[in-house]
């Protein structure tokens, strides 16, 4: 019997709170030794504990809802594929099956036996988002998964300690950029072992033989809590509805939303079906997202874990676009999974009034950049070819009682990565990037502004732009009176358009102007608070014009706020 069972609640409150604190060093690692931006700069991650069943105990804070709530069903299949009697201390295991990882090739899932005293006691397990994985790149472009790069299925990266060599031949010989895509296997590799030693040392502080006392603890008070507030909800139903870009048609996000008095149900049917672009979900990647977004409104403060998760049942029709089976194409699965909460909230909105925020961005404003010698004449010797992949976020939508928050992603967490950090990763330059004044929608509580990028490459390069953008053609939608936010907008130096998704070809010296979405307005705008709309006049966010049209600032307002701001005056 293990030696902890005497442990009383408050002690096991504490080990609760430190396994969070171990995973959250467990991310830091991750962040501190990987290659790729997309994870040091911008946190594309995640981490989380397990225990011996592959049950997920506890995540990091730093991370992505896409990828820790995808990654909660992946232990179980790395349990089942790599077999309990070939489970050995020592062992690092991978894999990118979008299917039982977390939704495209992309994303490498490294998942760790954890042993004390000789015996398994759970699992660490982390994700990363690298720069390549070959094939046709990070596009929509591929008409299947064979395409989309290197499928790597579940398997061993290292057995007892000894890393799998042929396997990372195998990598470097498939992928555009090996030192970074190796380097960053690694780096998951060696955050586990981050996590698995904390957690030794926590046992020993704590005189654990093993987690099974904790994990029953943290599984039992998470659900009870979940369900706690699940009762208190009215049992209703409610449907939803968006429409989003899509590649070449639109695309339909439907949901069907149930309350129930001991879960909550989410149907897609009726969502659009397969689209022959690379944007189709993963079920797993749809539940991650679903789930995030009824517990986010429902049960925020109680912490993730696998029985916090599991009252929120996901459903959707086979190979509709939110259930892509094999080998449908899903590079860019985030481009409509991360508008499914808003689509769910679109439903919610109707149960619980003035509880989930107005319509933001959703969709990661992503592209990336292949760079490359120009070939229209000779080549200066300095010019190279470079990968280079940039995260930015438009506006969040406006909430309830506050204002939409400016570049920042929601759903997805993911940051904004800095232009230092950017330019330093190949020969781009980030000409511009600053926010976008009025594209957040009017409201009582404004909607969040997106950006302004203007993007080119240094002197004697061309290269391939992979846009995967969303809200050109269908903005952000108000919610209780708010206005939409405004569209994306795609150019060329010239001020010609370009689509909003897919690789294009830009010569030597051109250049892409971008105008990244902005959330939408939350209440009528006529009953915003007048001192935040001269603020917002004062700071920049809005123009005169909208001040006046949309928020009913008079003349004189406006030109006291003026004069303020030519004297250097507090507003």
């Amino acid at each position: 019997m293990s030696s902890h069972n005497s442990a009383s609640r408050v002690a096991k409150q504490v080990m609760w709170n430190r396994m969070i604190s171990v995973v959250e060093e467990q991310a830091q690692a991750l962040i501190r030794t990987a290659f790729s931006t997309s994870v040091r700069e911008a946190g594309d991650l995640s981490a989380g504990v397990y225990d011996c069943e592959g049950r997920m105990l506890a995540q990091a804070v730093t991370g992505t809802p896409g990828h820790v709530n995808a990654m909660a069903d992946a232990v179980g299949h790395f349990i089942r594929r790599i077999g309990r009697d070939n489970i050995f201390a020592g062992d690092v295991y991978i894999t990118n099956d979008p299917w039982e990882g977390t939704g495209h090739l992309h994303d490498i899932t490294v998942v760790s036996p954890s042993f004390h005293q000789d015996a398994l006691v759970g699992f660490f397990a982390c994700t990363a988002h690298v720069v390549d994985i070959g094939g046709r790149g990070f596009t929509a472009d591929a008409a299947s998964i064979y395409e989309e790069g290197l499928y790597i299925p579940i398997m061993k990266f290292a057995e007892r300690g000894e890393v799998n060599l042929p396997f990372v031949h195998l990598v470097r010989g498939n992928v555009r950029e090996p030192d970074q895509v190796v380097g960053d296997i690694y780096a998951l590799a060696t955050c586990n072992e981050i996590g698995h030693l904390r957690l030794l040392e926590m046992m020993q502080e704590f005189g654990l033989d093993d987690l099974n006392d904790i994990a029953e603890f943290i599984l039992e008070n998470s659900r009870l809590a979940t369900l706690e507030k699940i009762a208190a909800l009215p049992q209703n139903s409610a449907s939803g509805e968006m429409t989003i870009d899509g590649y070449d048609v639109p695309i339909e996000l439907k949901v069907a939303l149930k309350i129930h008095p001991e879960h909550v149900s989410c149907d897609f049917s009726g969502t659009s079906g397969l689209d022959k672009r690379g944007i189709n979900v993963p079920l797993v990647y749809t539940q991650a997202y679903a789930c995030y977004a009824l517990k986010c409104a429902i049960a925020p403060e109680v912490p993730n874990n696998a029985a916090s998760l599991a009252p929120f049942v996901i459903s959707a029709p086979v190979n509709s676009i939110v259930n892509a089976l094999h080998p449908a194409p899903v590079a860019l699965r985030h481009v409509i999974g991360h508008m499914i909460p808003d689509a769910v909230y679109n439903a919610l909105d109707k149960i619980l009034p003035e509880t989930v925020p107005a319509e933001g961005a959703g969709t990661l404003c992503n592209f990336q950049v292949s760079l490359r010698p120009r070939s229209d004449e000779p080549a200066p010797e300095h010019a190279t070819r470079a990968e280079v992949l940039t995260f930015n976020s438009g506006g969040s939508g406006a909430r309830p009682s506050s204002d939409g928050m400016s570049a920042t992603a929601f759903p997805s967490g993911v940051m904004t990565m800095p232009v230092e950090a950017t330019e330093h990763t190949g020969p781009i330059i980030i000409w511009r990037k600053e926010l976008r004044p009025d594209s957040g929608g009017a409201g009582k509580y404004r909607g969040g502004l997106g950006q302004f990028m203007e993007v080119g490459a240094t002197d004697g390069h061309e290269f391939d732009f992979s846009a995967m953008f969303d809200r050109v053609k269908y903005p952000a939608r108000g919610r209780q009176g708010g206005f939409d936010g405004a569209k994306t907008v795609i150019a060329r130096e010239d001020g010609s358009p370009m689509n909003g998704k897919g690789k294009q070809f830009v010569a030597n010296g051109g250049r892409v102007k971008l105008q990244f979405p902005g959330g939408a307005g939350y209440g009528d705008p006529k009953s915003r608070d007048r001192a935040a709309v001269k603020k917002d006049l004062a700071r920049g966010y809005i123009s005169a014009e909208v001040a006046k049209s949309d928020y009913g600032l008079d003349d004189t307002d406006i030109a006291t706020v003026v004069h303020a701001i030519q004297n250097g005056e507090e507003i």
